[in-house]
């Protein structure tokens, strides 16, 4: 066993049922935070798994200056856009995208969306997938993950006056992709 895995061990040992309580307490909050950001439920099973795996091996570098939770929100969006980076270098180098990849949006159900809601929510997440990543995220934590601007700011690593632009920039862009559809349920 090389030293950084012995360091984990003892900590993991040093400190039992904290890292369990840590993800009983966020595994949801992780989920829900991908699956909003991806729209893709696979990919949000997959990053959740390598934020909670992340989790596990950095936990003895966690300072505790700030939650838990804050520090797993950026782990989360840090990984989110990882992925999609990857997924668009795909696409710019083999010119395609996967169709199951494109229409994702339209098939999962969110657990935070009631039934009745679904149509309404299916839209809004077609809408999400066409405005940049970063005001996706904003978003996301700010409407779906009720954060406040202080704590986006503190998870996306950025002021509260970036923040507050990018969620305008987020709102202009969604209103933008949504006339159509709410003109439509008027008539």
């Amino acid at each position: 066993m090389n030293g950084i895995d012995a360091d984990i061990s003892r900590w993991h040992a040093e400190h039992p049922g904290k890292f369990e309580t840590w993800v009983h307490s966020s595994k949801d909050i992780v989920y829900n935070t991908a699956l909003g950001i991806m729209l893709n439920e696979a990919d949000a099973e997959d990053i959740t798994q390598d934020v909670l795996l992340s989790l596990y091996k950095k936990a003895p570098s966690f300072r505790e200056e700030s939650k838990v939770s804050t520090w797993l929100y950026r782990i989360t969006v840090n990984r989110c856009i990882d992925v999609q980076r990857k997924k668009n270098r795909k696409i710019k180098w083999w010119g395609k995208q996967d169709k199951t990849d494109e229409d994702e949006a339209f098939h999962f159900e969110h657990p935070g969306v009631l039934v009745e809601k679904q149509e309404h929510a299916k839209a809004l997440f077609a809408a999400l997938k066409k405005i940049p990543q970063d005001q996706r995220a904003a978003y996301v934590l700010h409407k779906m993950e009720d954060k406040s601007m202080q704590e986006i700011a503190d998870i996306l690593n950025r002021s509260t006056s970036a923040v507050e632009s990018l969620l305008s920039r987020a709102n202009q862009g969604l209103r933008s992709h949504l006339k159509t559809y709410y003109e439509s349920q008027l008539k």
